[in-house]
């Protein structure tokens, strides 16, 4: 029996053999083809997956703040210095002085009463207390215009005596009263002053003090108010 099969089955092998070697050199050739170009794209800087560089030599830090130019200071002086003004100074305001006026000083008062009257003043000082002086020694005519204004306001001579007494019979134009001043010095002299021989006379003038008795002897009884003597 004759064998037919034999040279078409080595035809075929040979087929695929050439077919099979075909694909290898080809996918030989593709793969050397991509991988120059890869080495190609790699040399131009042409490839995908590169990413850029970005020079950081004069970039500023994170989060710093700009960079600000240096200022220029001078460092010569001026030729001329700068001119001062001066401020004129305000002008001092006069001092005013109170004038005390005869009638509100000691001075004219008798001796005996202005040396009592002095020592009452220190001692009252020392207690807190100051003494004003509000009339001593009056002139004869200014004591005729109190009586005057007196009458007027009272309404006749009888009442206004008991108030303010005609010249020739009153203690202060012969300078041996004194009227004294505020309610404090008031009160302060009613109680302590016949330590010093100052006695208030007169029951409607609180004010009103003479030198009745000698200093550390109890004052008389005050009267009730001034009677003018009658002629």
């Amino acid at each position: 029996m004759r064998n037919d099969l034999h040279p078409r089955r080595t035809g075929a092998v040979r087929t695929r053999l050439l077919s099979v070697t075909g694909g290898v050199v080809a996918v030989g050739v593709v793969g050397s083809l991509l991988l120059w170009h890869a080495q190609l794209g790699d040399m131009l800087g042409l490839a995908a997956d590169k990413e850029p560089v970005v020079s950081s030599v004069s970039a500023p830090a994170v989060g710093a703040p700009p960079a600000t130019k240096p200022t220029h200071t001078p460092t010569h002086s001026p030729s001329t210095p700068p001119k001062t003004t001066r401020t004129p100074k305000p002008p001092k305001k006069p001092v005013r002085t109170t004038k005390v006026s005869a009638e509100e000083s000691i001075d004219g008062l008798s001796p005996k009463l202005k040396a009592r009257l002095k020592r009452a003043m220190a001692a009252a000082k020392a207690d807190g207390v100051t003494i004003r002086i509000t009339s001593a020694r009056r002139s004869a005519t200014k004591q005729q215009r109190l009586l005057n204004e007196a009458i007027k306001k009272y309404g006749s001579y009888k009442l206004a005596t008991r108030w303010v007494l005609p010249p020739k019979y009153s203690a202060h134009v012969l300078g041996k009263a004194v009227d004294v001043g505020p309610a404090a010095a008031m009160t302060w002299l009613n109680k302590n002053g016949w330590r010093y021989g100052v006695c208030r006379r007169y029951d409607n003038e609180p004010w009103h003090f003479e030198a009745l008795t000698a200093p550390g002897t109890k004052c008389p009884p005050r009267e009730p108010h001034a009677v003018a003597k009658s002629d």
